[in-house]
């Protein structure tokens, strides 16, 4: 006499692309950063007057590499590869507002990251990462300004980032914190610049990183 409707069967299909891709350990991929670079810096106090007086602007570099990762398990995978960067890093003092020093130039870049990811649900999936990146400067553009300033450096790094899967690819953004653990700072000849009253550089950069795997 009464009748009732079911819905036990109205459930949206979800089309699950690469359901296998965990089951192969090692994947390749390229990657496309935009970042946004400054250096960190150390003075004395006394001899500059204030820190204010000293200050780096953030300026904008790009990233283009490859990619390789090994995945231990579904949950943790190491990641590395090697990247071409391109960065402009200023130093800008009050006393010589007009003629700030600068460094342009091109790195090469070995990341070394762990990713702990998330469970998968459906095409997508979560991620945090940690590890150390490696720096060597390969061209500096010379310039009567140019920032005197050590070739190698070595970045903490970490981020987070989310897995998105489709059909022919995965595509992966990540947001990535960079800060550089080697002081890069080389006195100059003279002593009536400015520059020669720091005692300390270090890079920080803030990237956002495109993945296709």
């Amino acid at each position: 006499m009464l009748t009732f409707q079911s819905w036990g069967q109205h459930t949206k299909y979800t089309r699950i692309f690469h359901e296998y891709y965990d089951e192969k350990p090692v994947h390749f991929g390229f990657l496309f950063g935009f970042a946004s670079t400054n250096y960190f810096m150390q003075a004395d106090q006394l001899a500059l007057g204030t820190l204010d007086s000293v200050r780096s602007p953030r300026n904008f570099g790009f990233q283009i590499g490859g990619l390789v990762n090994y995945a231990f398990d579904k949950h943790w995978e190491l990641k590395s590869g090697i990247n071409i960067a391109l960065y402009e890093r200023q130093i800008q003092f009050k006393s010589d507002a007009n003629n700030p020093l600068w460094r342009e130039s091109t790195w090469l870049e070995v990341p070394v990251l762990l990713k702990l990811r998330s469970l998968r649900r459906n095409n997508h999936r979560m991620y945090v990462m940690g590890g150390f990146k490696f720096g060597i400067e390969a061209n500096v553009k010379k310039k009567s300004s140019a920032l005197s300033a050590n070739t190698a450096d070595l970045s903490l790094e970490y981020g987070i980032g989310l897995e998105q899967y489709y059909q022919f690819f995965k595509f992966t953004p990540e947001l990535r914190f960079s800060h550089g653990l080697l002081n890069l700072y080389v006195p100059p000849s003279g002593t009536g610049s400015p520059y020669s009253k720091l005692n300390g550089i270090r890079t920080h950069t803030v990237t956002l990183v495109i993945n296709f795997e």
